[in-house]
């Protein structure tokens, strides 16, 4: 079989054409949600079980992403196989759980299979389908309106404005069960921790910064050298000057060592009180370390001493502690 010669111009038609398709299949649905829609969020939120997503062919390539999506949103979700529900895995829905079966043509018979032992589990049905007649959709509690004029495919074949119709439907589905659960920002976090948004949500100063042996901390009545020494064992480019009381009162840096070295002064000679920061830049411990961050590149600094609840010093952290953490 050989290809028909196509020129570059052909081809950058053939993909205006399908996006604009499946655009127009997307935006379609939007006049179509109505009560059923409704209907089919409520089932979500009044589960008590899980919500099984299911479909076959490329209908099941996207059940399993709506799953997903599901899943990393505050709704308990999987996919079931249809065809490996038939041979067992239907012992994986329960009477608690709702169903979300996707078929563009509503007759898969994988899923038409198992529409009766469903049924008699007493487990909520819900179907996405491009047909209304067909067998899914009247056999199902709720039925989701998923039809397409045409598929992208010059032949009118291939499952393409379709799946992104039905994916569309379910990010639909997804976004508006999050709303209407209160998702938040912090509770998406929750459930990705290994990625960047959840290290930005869920990581806070404490759990950055050092503390006890590691907190580089001198008195007021220590010499510039005793400091300088404890800045060096303590690798933070800064060091906290506290009383006698252990109250903060000051802190030292690389930079205010560099602008003192601008001056001509005997550094040998003077003690910490005489040439540290007053009133110094601090957050709390309890704070995400992402606000550490902002705080850092707002002033132009890279540390902060960190205080807990009643104002006592308990640790320090700079840029590079953020950057080691992913937070920045």
């Amino acid at each position: 079989m050989t290809s028909p010669e196509i020129s570059a111009a052909d081809i950058l038609a053939l993909a205006r054409r399908t996006l604009a398709i499946e655009a127009e299949a997307v935006q379609a649905l939007a006049d179509r949600v109505g009560d059923a829609f409704v209907a089919a969020v409520e089932s979500f939120l009044h589960c008590t079980g899980r919500v099984v997503v299911s479909g076959m062919g490329k209908s099941g390539h996207i059940a399993r992403k709506i799953a997903a999506t599901l899943a990393s949103t505050g709704t308990p979700a999987f996919f079931v196989h249809p065809a490996e529900a038939s041979h067992g895995d239907l012992g994986m829905i329960t009477s608690q759980d709702v169903v979300l079966a996707l078929s563009n043509s509503g007759e898969s018979p994988e899923l038409v299979t198992i529409l009766p032992p469903i049924k008699r589990k007493g487990a909520r049905l819900i179907a996405m389908t491009g047909n209304a007649r067909s067998t899914l959709a009247r056999e199902a509690d709720i039925h989701l309106d998923a039809q397409v004029a045409q598929e992208a495919c010059p032949h009118n074949l291939a499952p393409t404005a379709s799946t992104t119709a039905a994916l569309a439907l379910g990010d639909a589905l997804a976004v508006a069960t999050l709303y209407a659960r209160g998702f938040t920002a912090e509770d998406f976090a929750r459930t990705h921790p290994g990625g960047s948004l959840g290290r930005r949500l869920l990581v806070h100063v404490r759990d950055l910064m050092h503390r006890g042996e590691a907190l580089p901390v001198v008195r007021e009545s220590a010499s510039l050298k005793e400091a300088l020494l404890e800045m060096t064992r303590k690798g933070l480019g800064m060091t906290a000057v506290v009383d006698e009381a252990g109250r903060l009162t000051g802190v030292f840096t690389d930079g205010d060592l560099r602008r003192l070295l601008d001056h001509d002064v005997d550094v040998r000679n003077l003690s910490i009180h005489e040439v540290m920061t007053r009133n110094p830049r601090t957050i709390s411990e309890d704070v995400l370390a992402v606000e550490a961050a902002r705080l850092m590149q707002e002033a132009r600094v890279n540390g902060l001493l960190a205080l807990d609840a009643e104002g006592r010093l308990t640790g320090a952290l700079n840029m590079h502690d953020l950057l080691r953490a992913g937070v920045v």
